[in-house]
Formats: C-alpha cells, sequence, structure tokens
C-alpha cells in the first residue's frame, strides 16, 4: 500500500488556490479521499491518469466531511462511477445524504445575519453554492476506531471543524491523512481555519489525537504535506 497526493491547482477570485487530495494505492485497487469542489471531477481524473492509474480500478472514496470544496464533486463521482462505495462517519452520511440540513449552511445563514454590508453579497452567493451541492448517499458509515482498507487503516474522529470530520491513520506506513483536523503553516502543524470551525475547543483536542499518533507523514487538504 502506498499513498500519494493529488494536488490541483485552481484559479478563485482571480488567485491561485491549491486543494490536496489523497489517492491510496493498494494492489490494484484505488481509494480516493475527498473530490474536490463542484466540477473538479476532470482535474481529479487527469491527475490521477498523469500518475500511471487507471479510473477503472477506483473503488472507494472516503469523505472527510462536510463541506464544498470536499463534497463538491461526489455526486459527479457516483453517477460516472456508479460501483464506487463511499465512505463517510455516520454523523456526515446524514449531511452528504440530506437526510439533515448541514451544519455548513446552518452556520452560513447564521453569519449572514451579522454580516458587514459588503460581505453580504458573497455570504449569500456562499449559501447558494451549498443549497446547489446534490445530495448522494453513502454506502459506508465509519465511526472512531472502525478498521478498513483490508485493515491497513484505522478511522479516527476528529471533531472541531465540523461534527463528524474523520481522519485516517496508517500505521504500518506511519501516516496520517488529516483532511481540515490540520493545516500547515510556517512549517507547523495547526487547526484549520479557525473562523470556520464549528467547535475550535474539539478542533484543537483532535489536531492533538493526531499529534499524539506520531506519524512520520501528514498529508493536509490545505498546505500539502507535512514530513518529521
Amino acid at each position: 500500500m502506498k499513498i500519494m497526493e493529488l494536488p490541483i491547482e485552481f484559479e478563485f477570485n482571480g488567485q491561485k488556490n491549491h486543494i490536496n487530495l489523497s489517492l491510496i494505492i493498494s494492489k490494484n485497487e484505488l481509494t480516493l479521499v475527498d473530490t474536490g469542489y463542484p466540477n473538479f471531477l476532470p482535474f481529479i481524473e487527469n491527475e490521477v491518469l498523469k500518475n500511471g492509474y487507471d479510473m477503472k480500478n477506483l473503488k472507494n472514496i472516503i469523505i472527510t466531511h462536510y463541506d464544498i470544496d470536499h463534497i463538491g464533486s461526489l455526486y459527479d463521482f457516483k453517477e460516472k462511477y456508479p460501483h464506487i462505495n463511499l465512505i463517510a462517519s455516520e454523523v456526515e452520511a446524514k449531511y452528504i445524504s440530506g437526510e439533515m440540513k448541514s451544519e455548513r449552511l446552518v452556520q452560513a445563514e447564521e453569519m449572514l445575519e451579522n454580516m458587514p454590508i459588503q460581505e453580504i453579497e458573497f455570504g449569500k452567493w456562499f449559501i447558494q453554492q451549498l443549497k446547489n451541492l446534490k445530495h448522494v448517499s453513502i454506502d459506508e458509515k465509519v465511526h472512531d476506531g472502525d478498521w478498513i482498507l483490508d485493515n491497513e487503516c484505522r478511522v479516527v474522529a476528529t471533531p472541531g471543524h465540523t461534527s463528524g470530520h474523520i481522519s485516517l491513520y496508517f500505521p504500518r506506513l506511519k501516516t496520517v491523512i488529516a483532511g481540515d483536523a490540520a493545516v500547515i503553516e510556517n512549517h507547523e502543524l495547526l487547526i484549520a481555519n479557525p473562523h470556520f470551525c464549528l467547535n475550535v475547543e474539539k478542533a484543537e483536542q483532535s489536531l492533538r489525537k493526531i499529534k499524539d499518533l506520531q506519524a512520520e507523514n501528514y498529508y493536509c487538504y490545505h498546505g500539502g504535506t507535512f514530513t518529521l
């Protein structure tokens, strides 16, 4: 088994941005972690192909949490590759499937009420983007401590950024895929975007939790790979 970073570069508001998906390769099977923004399917496919892998071998998609830059293209993936097994925490699965209104949408609507006038237009646009996301049913709902991917990967509950956020720990590879439980800033692992954390205290506890695993590699969705 090995893990590969899939960096996706894109432009937003005239600025270059990056996100870093992870591709888990086990024998002939591929597992993708998170799916980028809406309409990112072709970018991700190109990145997978560029690295010499075939999309027909994509078996699983693991979603770390419900956020537009993580689930944006999930519906497109499931439409194009219906055989894919979708994995997420039981908490996040409720939001992804539309069973419950997402925490991020609730937060965005609440924030809109107190936004400065110059930010209201963006706030309304962001809410509409969240409302436009298509719901997808999750095939496999996981919990803290569950072993997946042939018992090579342990699910680690890392709430804070969202309630049901998960990270993935690979003991044999001494690697953690952190999602948004951590971000790399100034060569340090920190909590990601505290302003958008639903619970900063829990986010800090979750960061300590994955640091205590003493992995050698931390794959962060924002910032890339942190290597000790």
